[in-house]
């Protein structure tokens, strides 16, 4: 039998995040490369002693920023439970911008996107993304079908040791 969870929001993606980090942290040990964590933002509303209390806010960033063979690395994680596609609405505007940007100038810049109910991950380059986002800025389909993911991108496994061995795909 099959066991259910329900992950709060706050807790999206962390499974990914945890897999990447542990990821870059054999990365940085190896001498491959130096890819980063950016934290979340935090407000801090009080502080009491001991006591903080506080909330995150809205990033102005994506996840990872780092550097491999004098090559910028930046990228973003995302899940979807979706079997069929994987909705943009996921990715928040200034996130595809920044993605954008960055590739634009030379930086390998892409998407970790997770198919939590198929248990895939694949790299969805920034090249790939920009054709379906301005797609979907002009009226088109408002979501990457998953056919596209297996057809079109690299499935990241666990390889040579490395947890989720994405730079292969870099």
């Amino acid at each position: 039998m099959r066991k259910t969870y329900s992950r709060s929001h706050a807790n999206r993606g962390a499974v990914l995040e945890r897999l990447i980090d542990m990821t870059n942290q054999q990365y940085r040990n190896k001498g491959v490369a130096d890819i980063r964590k950016i934290p979340t933002p935090v407000q801090i509303t009080k502080h009491n002693g001991r006591t903080v209390t506080g909330y995150t806010t809205k990033g102005e960033w994506v996840d990872y920023v780092g550097v491999r063979d004098g090559k910028t690395i930046v990228f973003d994680a995302k899940e979807t439970s979706n079997r069929t596609s994987f909705p943009l609405d996921n990715i928040s505007e200034h996130q595809y911008e920044i993605l954008n940007s960055w590739h634009e100038k030379g930086a390998q810049s892409f998407l970790l996107v997770s198919f939590t109910k198929l248990d895939e991950v694949y790299l969805l380059p920034a090249k790939l993304l920009q054709l379906y986002w301005e797609d979907a800025r002009n009226g088109g389909r408002k979501s990457i079908p998953y056919v596209v993911f297996v057809t079109e991108c690299d499935l990241i496994k666990s390889d040579k040791g490395y947890v989720l061995h994405y730079l292969k795909s870099v």
